[in-house]
Formats: structure tokens, C-alpha cells, sequence
């Protein structure tokens, strides 16, 4: 079954500017919230503030390497994955990244496709992933919620117009639980449109 990777919140800390933007633009491209910092005196408290779900770090910066700006993420957050940039690779250095529980490691210069790849990787054992069937619940879900609201209608007056309950056209609504086609035909009545019009043309 098909899957992709949904958003992501990504942190980025290099010294060089230009890579920065390099992998700001290859990462929004696909889809993903990515947030760039040069200095790694910063990084410490955007991870505190910003609920990221990965940090790509240089390991060599100017006033704090990215070793030290990891162990000082690793007080404050333990399940954040990280990657490290390197232009120069050396056995220490990864086994000191490696101690601290970095996801991976990528030598400078690298290819986009590489780091598509490990961004895959640690997206699939973080649970972040879609199957295509949950991607089509979230399709479903985010086009009725748009539909009501071009409508101006609240859940409470779609419940009365469907006799379903709140609680569940909410979690229709939010992907958390799956429609029966009986549930859509009168979401869909609701609205005036047709069923097929619903899956957002999935």
C-alpha cells in the first residue's frame, strides 16, 4: 500500500546561509514546516518552543559545534531525531553523534536525493507516515470540514441535519475515524453535494 509523509516541523542550523536556504527550499517543496537558524546558540530554545520533529545540524560551527548544541538539545528533548551535516567526516565525531542518539549522518556536499531518504527513513519509524487509506480519511475529513464552513454550518446544526452525532462528524472530520458510506451519503445531503464530491477527487 502506497504511503506518504505528511508535514513534518523541521529545525535547520548551519553557518552557511546557502545550504540553509538550500534545504529550506528542497524541504518545503515537499510539503514540510521548516525553520532555519545560523546560530547554534539559538537552537536550544526554538526546540523548546517549537515542537519539531527533526533537527539537521552542522557538525562544525563557528562559537558551538553541532555536538555540543545536540547535547544540549538532548537535556530538553529526547525524542526529537537529528541529523548531522558534515564536511569533514571523521570515526570520533560520528560515535559522539551516534552516543547521542543521532538518527543519521551526511557528509557534505550531499544530493537531495539522500536527504529525501533519510528524512523518509525517520518519518516511517517515527510513525508519521500515511497509508493511502488514512491519507484518503484525511482528504475526506479536511474537504467536509471545508464544505460546512463555505455553508457557514457548525457540527451542531450538521448533526441535526444528519441525525449523526458531534462526536462523530468531529472525528470524521479530524481523520479519526472512518466514515461508512451510509454516514456519507447524508454528510453529503447535507451539504447539497454528491458523495464522490467528497473525497476531494482522491
Amino acid at each position: 500500500m502506497a504511503i506518504s509523509t505528511p508535514a513534518i516541523r523541521i529545525l535547520v542550523c548551519d553557518d552557511d546561509k546557502a545550504i540553509c536556504e538550500y534545504v529550506e527550499t528542497l524541504l518545503t517543496k515537499d510539503g514540510h514546516e521548516v525553520k532555519t537558524l545560523s546560530d547554534p546558540a539559538a537552537v536550544e530554545d526554538e526546540v523548546k518552543n517549537g515542537h519539531y520533529q527533526i533537527l539537521i545540524l552542522d557538525r562544525m560551527m563557528p562559537k558551538m559545534d553541532g555536538i555540543e548544541v545536540l547535547r544540549r538539545v538532548r537535556k530538553i528533548d529526547d525524542d526529537i531525531s537529528v541529523i548531522m551535516f558534515t564536511g569533514f567526516p571523521s570515526l570520533d565525531s560520528a560515535v559522539a553523534a551516534m552516543k547521542l542518539q543521532a538518527d543519521d549522518y551526511l557528509k557534505k556536499p550531499f544530493n537531495a536525493e539522500e536527504l529525501h531518504e533519510v528524512i523518509e527513513r525517520i518519518a516511517k519509524r517515527k510513525g508519521i507516515v500515511r497509508s493511502a487509506e488514512e491519507q484518503l480519511h484525511k482528504v475526506i475529513g479536511d474537504t467536509i470540514r471545508r464544505l460546512r464552513k463555505d455553508k457557514d454550518l457548525t457540527l451542531k446544526q450538521m448533526s441535526h441535519r444528519t441525525g449523526l452525532s458531534v462526536s462523530l462528524l468531529s472525528q470524521i472530520e479530524r481523520a479519526e475515524s472512518s466514515a461508512s458510506i451510509s454516514s456519507l451519503y447524508k454528510i453529503a445531503t447535507a451539504l447539497s453535494a454528491k458523495v464522490q464530491d467528497l473525497f476531494g477527487g482522491y
